[in-house]
Parts: structure tokens; C-alpha cells; sequence
């Protein structure tokens, strides 16, 4: 997903700072790879595997790989549990602290992106673009590529590499629910061309097909319409808070005011139940491939 966002501060938005994805403002690796070696010495002087740690922290055995390689920033609660089970007299909780982001997740993003790692929902409706989660690899690049002012090569790696590995939150999150409303128009857009959307949908099936994955596809003739606000995404946290994240062109926001939040759920409900239903939107994605 292209976000953009200007410094917005106000009782019921939190600030992501300046950036976007044309300008990623790139970090080093480094503290995340320290902070994986970390866990690491301490998961082998445990004498445990990444398998049999994995349950006992409560993720799974790729999700601990992931971090001990340092390709991710840990969930929040995921420090705390390997300091004690672990018995690593707090060295884990210290290294967390000077976490940094992943090259290629752009700074304003991190607070979203942190938060996702532990929801228990996310709920996104989008009207411009197929969500970064549900992007191909082709799909991602031809985004990246048409940005202006124009990325470097090594920013589109880095941009590709981190949402590629964000997209790991479906498959590794098998509890979390993930609901996505999809505009009937951004498979019509074609796209990349006619290949690029074709392997789109194929995609976006076998995704759908999973238990904690539901996509709805909005038509695109619908009298009535709750999202004509533009795109919106909600997410419930494991203490069951909400939170909201409203994106423009040039700007994000985050939303925290519980009045704020509970205006966007309804919204969400109301397209729910305009979209088509599930089984609905999947003969229509098969029809939309077999078009092409």
C-alpha cells in the first residue's frame, strides 16, 4: 500500500511524522540483527530449538526465525516473554529499546506497522490501490516504479523486501482476523497490464481461501455507500482497543479517540453488508480472471 503522510497532531489523531514511501528515509539493520543474535544466545544457552521455543513465547517457529535473523521487529509483548522464559536477567528487554525499523519501512509507518504484529483484527476498505497485503510481488513493483519523484533501484528492493515480509502477517497469524473490502474498479484498472492483474487475482484467491482472510469485493454499481470518505483500515489490539488509520494523498492518520474510532466501525459495518458476500466476490474475481 503507497502511503504518504504530513505531520498531523491533534487530540484525536497521533502523529506518524514526516515521509512516505517516496521518500522511505531508510535505516540500518543493525540493532534489529543485534537484537536477533541476542535472543538467539540466549534461546541456545536455554537449550531449546526455535520450535520448541516458539509456542512457549507464544508465535510461531518462523515468526522467532524471522527475528532472530533480524528481518523483523519483534511484536511488543514478544521481549518481555523471552526475558522470562528465557531467564536472560533483563539483556532482552534492554536490546529492545534501541530497536530500529526495517530497511525500507518508512518511519511514520512503524507505530501501524507494530501494532499489526500482535492484532487480533484488521480491517481495511480501499478504493485506490490493492492493500500492500494482498500485493504481488509485479504488482508492488509497478507502484513503486511509477512514484514520483522517481525511486532508485535500491529503494525499490528495500521497499519490495519489507512489504513482502509484512505479508508474512497473514500466514503467520492464523488467529487474527483479517477483513478486506476491495473497490470492483482496481482490477478493472488493469493495472501493470493484463498479466499483472491475472496473477493478481489468482493471488488474492488462494489468500481468500484461508480460514482467518475474508475479501469482499465492492461493485462497481452500488446505490448505497458508507466509504466514500476515501480508504480506511481499523485494528483491534490484544487488550481490545481500537484503533483507526485514514490515509490521503499527502498525509496519514492515526486515530485514537474512541468517538473517532466508533464512527469508522460503523462505516465498516455499513460496507460489510453493501460489498458483495464472500462467496459472491469470489465468483466475481473468477470471472475478472477468466476475462483476461
Amino acid at each position: 500500500m503507497t502511503h504518504g503522510t504530513d505531520s498531523i497532531d491533534s487530540p484525536m489523531y497521533g502523529t506518524f511524522g514526516n515521509g512516505g514511501a517516496r521518500r522511505p528515509e531508510p535505516e540500518p539493520q543493525y540493532s534489529l540483527k543485534m537484537f536477533g543474535e541476542v535472543v538467539k544466545t540466549f534461546r541456545k544457552r536455554a537449550r531449546l530449538t526455535q520450535e520448541q521455543f516458539a509456542p512457549l513465547v507464544g508465535y510461531s517457529p518462523e515468526t522467532v526465525a524471522s527475528i532472530e535473523q533480524g528481518r523483523r521487529l519483534p511484536p511488543p509483548d514478544f521481549a518481555e516473554r523471552a526475558d522470562s522464559i528465557l531467564d536472560a536477567f533483563g539483556v532482552i528487554l534492554a536490546a529492545a529499546k534501541h530497536l530500529t525499523r526495517r530497511k525500507g519501512l518508512a518511519s511514520w509507518f512503524r507505530q501501524w506497522a507494530e501494532l499489526e504484529l500482535s492484532a487480533l483484527s484488521l480491517y481495511t476498505y480501499e478504493c485506490r490501490l490493492i492493500p500492500g497485503l494482498l500485493q504481488t510481488p509485479a504488482y508492488a513493483r509497478t507502484l513503486f516504479a511509477d512514484q514520483l519523484p522517481p525511486l532508485g533501484d535500491e529503494q525499490i528492493e528495500a521497499q519490495l523486501a519489507a512489504r513482502l515480509e509484512r505479508q508474512q502477517l497473514l500466514r503467520e497469524r492464523p488467529n487474527t482476523s483479517f477483513s478486506f473490502i476491495l473497490e470492483e474498479h482496481l482490477f478493472l484498472r488493469d493495472l501493470g497490464g493484463a498479466d499483472v492483474t491475472r496473477e493478481l487475482l489468482d493471488h488474492i484467491l488462494d489468500l481468500s481461501e484461508l480460514r482467518n482472510v475474508d475479501v469482499q469485493i465492492m461493485p462497481l454499481v452500488r446505490h448505497h455507500h458508507s466509504g466514500l470518505g476515501g480508504p480506511v483500515q481499523l485494528l483491534e489490539t490484544p487488550d481490545h482497543q481500537w484503533f483507526g488509520y485514514l490515509e490521503g494523498q499527502e498525509h496519514g492518520q492515526f486515530v485514537s479517540d474512541p468517538k473517532v474510532v466508533s464512527v469508522i466501525q460503523m462505516r465498516c459495518a455499513s460496507m460489510r453488508s453493501q460489498a458483495l458476500s464472500l462467496d459472491d466476490s469470489q465468483s466475481l474475481m473468477r470471472r475478472m480472471r477468466g476475462a483476461r
